[in-house]
């Protein structure tokens, strides 16, 4: 009998409470609710290939992100914060193209919640960014936050955050400089260095020491491209970084910068 009362009570209590997304842009601010979103006349049926999130196909529903970001720019910055504390950096010239990649906001629906992104985990809801043709643009992991809850438009990372910025005597495309941009891309959405950044996930990266100070000879890159053959345990976050995601000249680029920032620890992050 208990277990009928508890079953009807169930029914009666409906599907899970709807989720909303703040979008706040220079010139608007709008938060949206679970069922405008999948009720919005833009929104589609999305087929997404070896979603990086579930390793697997899968469905959503879905809608244009550039459709709720109107009046930005390609010049624009926009950082979409996750529930975990996960702030993906995100120029927004990728968010907004028409061709390539596309990026779309997939949308739980609480009447038939996605599958738990692993035992004992939650889903990729309530909102998750997703690609189609991720490949054609060079998306990288970082790029699909998931459990999303705000979307803001920011200054760039180097107009927020000087403590990252490379010694400014460099010209702009030296190989220093492209493993920053490539530190933007991969690694910022979850680490912050010498103390600057928005996340709140893994380590800082430069204080009190730059992994390049204590993991010598290959073993950074080893760790990089597979966290868990260094250090295993259950709780741990970071993914794999694959030839495909981060090609072996553009790994070299990364830990070049994370070389050069070891010797540029700031005064008020040690």
């Amino acid at each position: 009998m208990k277990q009928i009362i508890a079953l009807l009570l169930l029914i009666l209590a409906g599907p899970t409470s709807a989720a909303e997304l703040t979008i706040a842009l220079d010139h608007s601010r709008t938060t949206w609710q679970t069922a405008e979103l999948l009720k919005h006349p833009a929104a589609q049926t999305v087929q997404i290939v070896d979603d990086v999130s579930y390793k697997r196909n899968m469905t959503y529903r879905a809608v244009p992100l550039a459709v709720l970001l109107p009046g930005l720019t390609v010049q624009n910055h926009v950082q979409a914060v996750a529930l975990d504390g996960f702030a993906a950096e995100l120029a927004a010239a990728p968010l907004l193209a028409q061709s390539g990649a596309q990026a779309w906001l997939a949308v739980e629906d609480p009447a038939h919640p996605w599958p738990p992104l692993a035992n004992g985990k939650p889903s990729a809801g309530p909102f998750y960014l997703v690609w189609t043709q991720p490949q054609v643009s060079g998306i990288s992991p970082e790029q699909w936050p998931f459990q999303v809850s705000t979307i803001k438009q920011l200054k760039t990372v180097a107009e927020r955050f000087p403590a990252l910025l490379p010694d400014p005597a460099l010209a702009a495309d030296d190989p220093i400089n492209q493993g920053f941009a490539l530190f933007q891309k991969n690694c910022l959405a979850c680490h912050r260095l010498n103390g600057a950044g928005d996340a709140q996930v893994g380590p800082d990266l430069n204080v009190p020491y730059s992994p390049t100070e204590y993991l010598g000879g290959d073993f950074l890159k080893r760790y990089i491209r597979d966290p868990q053959s260094l250090r295993h345990w259950p709780q741990a976050k970071m993914p794999a970084f694959a030839a495909s995601v981060l090609p072996e000249a553009d790994l070299e680029l990364l830990v070049g910068y994370l070389k050069h920032m070891a010797a540029r620890k700031t005064g008020a992050a040690l």
